[in-house]
Formats: structure tokens, C-alpha cells, sequence
């Protein structure tokens, strides 16, 4: 039967009239104009058209500009949020060094925007307006480790949470430290993984970050990590004449002017792990060059008296914490691929670090514990200087 009427209904449309399928066609059809534009836009010329932004609210500001919320306007009423960082030209002696810095950092952006790593940051546009420039960036939903790691942050967690879920979080994510919290092993161990595979993809390409330090680690509300802010990042084979760092997580060839490689931003994500494990700041207070040097050839052998027992009584979390943080770079990994290689030996440790039968997600972990911080003000940038 139904069979029978289906043959019937499409027989009925055959024997359609052919001014009246012409009327048919026509009635879906849109307007001519409309279509033509459709038309040119299939053939193989240039796009253009203006993008509007909105910049909603401030970010963060560093030594090379200012990092804005901004809402990106499609048509209609599409929007979606975005990062824009404008690049401040008063700290260049001249305009020519500014388009020659400019020029240096929209080629590196453009080599990190093809490499699509998801625990690296993604550049999506780099933009003149009036010769300032602008890079368009993801906008990451979440906190930096800087923030994360703030007395502020930790009681304002406190007074949101049930007694039980403190207790929870006090044994398996992060506890009070001697100067602000401090991250368990395991949840530590797990975000510098995260940073190791974002530095991979960078080192891969022959490109260095440069400055990575807390405020440089975000921690997205998947629980998942991300390295942020390539505006210090450069070819390893065309360094720049002048590079900036944060000279508190800056190796010590940086500070003496010597090299700046991959091994170098291994050592600055070392002194991170050290600061996420130890709840102190290891180089707090040291301003001067030579003090920061001295200090930093001097931490390996101090690490058994200001990381807490679950640390050192892991010798291989500690040949972890060693190798990425060697003063001498020739006794560091080589890059962050080699540093990764230690994971039979990490799951031998994480093992250690995660108290009897509790298991543990810790990117879960570190999601759980971000919904519990909305509304979490920023804290200040670290100096950055040439």
C-alpha cells in the first residue's frame, strides 16, 4: 500500500507542467544580487571584510603591552570572545625598531598558530591599526598559576566548600605552604606534563618560549593546562638582538647574556614546579643579577630543605626536579621531548604520591577546584625587563 503511494505521488510530480517547475525553481531561488555575490565569491580571489571587536574589560599588562577581553562581532548577532594584545610602541627608541620587533614576532606567531597543540596557545590573527599591532588570540576560560597560587585564592575557597570537601582537598590538590598554597605532587607533576608537551610542540619548530613563569600557566576550567603569551618567543637558529624575560624564572645563561635554548625554558619551568610544590617562591626578594645567579646555582642543592617530605622522598620526582633545573644547561634535559621521556619513571612516583586506595583524575581535580573559584580577582605581573 504505501509502497503503491509513493510510486503515485512522485508519477504526480513527473507531470508537473514545465512553466510550472520553472515557477517552482524560481520561488527558491534568491534574489539576483544575492546570488551573484555568491557566484564571485567562489572564484579564486582575495576575502575582505571588517571584523569589529569590543573590548570588554583589561586582562593583564606586561613589559610589551596590554591583554584585553574582547568580544568579536559577526553578523548576525554572532559574537565570540577572543584575547587582544596591543603591543606598546613607547618601550622601543624609535618607530623602525617597533615594525622590526612587530616583524619578528608576527613571524614566529604565525609558525605557533600552525603548530595546534592543545596545551599551547592559539594565535589566530596578527593586525595594523595605525601601525600599533594587535594579536588576536584564544581566550582561555580559567586561571593562571600565579592567581592559583595565592593565600587570597585559598581562603576564598575555603569559605566556599563543606568541611569535608576542605579535608579532600587539603589531602589530594593543594594545602597551605610556608608562603602561599602549595600544589600535592600529583597534581603538580600532572600540569608541568601539560607544559612539557606545549613546550615540545615549540621546541620541535626550533622555537623558544622565553618567559615562561606562573602567570605564563594557565589552568583552563577543563583542568587542563596551557602555556600562554608567545610575545617573548623566537627561532632558536635567529635570536633576536634584544630578548625580554621575567629574570625571577629567567635560567642563569639568560641572565648572563650568554644563550637562551629549549634547556633554558626547561630550567624556568623547573623553578615553577618547585614553586607549585614547595608553596614558597624560592627566589623571593632577589632583585640583582648577581644575587638571582647565586641563588639559582645554589637551589639543586637545597631542594631537600625547602620541598616538603612527599617530595624528597621521591628520588625520582627529585632527579626530575634536578634535571630540569641544573645552573650548568648541559646537565639539564635536552629539550622538553627528553624531559617527557621520564614518564615510566612518573608513573612509578605518581603511584607513590596518591595515598592508599585514592585514586585520583587530576585534571579532574584541578577542574572541580576552578568551579570553585569564579569570581577570583588577578594578581600583578612579575617585571619583565630587556
Amino acid at each position: 500500500m504505501s509502497t503503491t503511494t509513493t510510486a503515485r505521488n512522485h508519477q504526480h510530480t513527473s507531470y508537473l507542467r514545465s512553466d510550472e517547475q520553472d515557477d517552482l525553481e524560481t520561488a527558491r531561488l534568491p534574489d539576483q544580487s544575492l546570488r551573484d555575490a555568491y557566484s564571485s565569491m567562489l572564484n579564486p580571489h582575495r576575502l575582505h571584510w571588517t571584523v569589529h571587536y569590543h573590548l570588554q574589560r583589561r586582562l593583564g599588562a606586561g613589559g610589551q603591552g596590554v591583554v584585553f577581553l574582547t568580544e568579536q562581532l559577526g553578523s548576525d548577532g554572532f559574537t565570540v570572545p577572543v584575547a587582544l594584545k596591543i603591543f606598546d610602541p613607547g618601550r622601543y627608541r624609535d618607530a623602525r625598531l617597533y615594525d622590526e620587533a612587530m616583524g619578528q614576532i608576527a613571524a614566529i606567531s604565525a609558525r605557533v598558530a600552525q603548530i595546534n597543540q592543545d596545551n599551547l596557545l592559539d594565535v589566530t590573527h596578527f593586525v595594523d591599526r595605525d601601525r600599533v599591532r594587535m594579536m588576536i588570540m584564544e581566550w582561555i576560560d580559567g586561571f593562571d598559576l600565579r592567581q592559583m597560587l595565592c593565600n587570597q585564592t585559598f581562603q576564598q575557597v575555603r569559605e566556599r566548600v563543606s568541611n569535608r570537601r576542605w579535608d579532600y582537598i587539603n589531602n589530594v590538590i593543594a594545602t597551605r605552604g610556608p608562603e602561599h598554597p602549595r600544589f600535592k605532587p600529583g597534581v603538580a607533576v600532572a600540569i608541568v606534563r601539560e607544559c612539557l608537551a606545549a613546550l615540545a610542540a615549540l621546541h620541535r619548530e626550533n622555537i623558544v618560549h622565553g618567559d615562561i613563569k606562573p602567570s605564563n600557566v594557565m589552568l583552563k576550567r577543563t583542568g587542563a593546562a596551557k602555556i600562554i603569551d608567545i610575545g617573548s618567543a623566537f627561532d632558536v637558529r635567529e635570536p633576536p638582538a634584544h630578548m625580554t624575560c621575567t629574570p625571577t624564572y629567567a635560567a642563569p645563561e639568560v641572565l648572563e647574556g650568554v644563550a637562551n635554548t629549549p634547556r633554558s625554558d626547561l630550567a624556568a619551568l623547573g623553578y615553577v614546579l618547585i614553586e607549585m610544590l614547595s608553596g614558597r617562591q624560592p627566589f623571593k626578594g632577589l632583585t640583582a643579577c648577581s644575587d638571582l645567579l647565586a641563588a639559582k646555582r645554589r637551589l639543586p642543592s637545597i631542594l631537600h630543605e625547602i620541598l616538603p617530605h612527599e617530595v624528597t622522598r621521591s628520588e625520582v620526582l627529585m632527579a626530575f626536579c634536578r634535571g630540569l633545573i641544573m645552573p650548568d644547561p648541559m646537565l639539564r634535559f635536552v629539550d622538553a621531548d627528553a624531559a617527557a621521556l621520564l614518564k615510566d619513571g612518573a608513573s612509578a612516583f605518581l603511584s607513590l604520591l596518591v595515598k592508599g586506595d585514592m585514586s585520583s583524575d587530576y585534571q579532574n581535580e584541578i577542574r572541580l577546584l576552578i568551579e570553585e573559584l569564579r569570581d577570583v580577582k588577578g594578581v600583578s605581573e612579575e617585571p619583565t625587563t630587556k
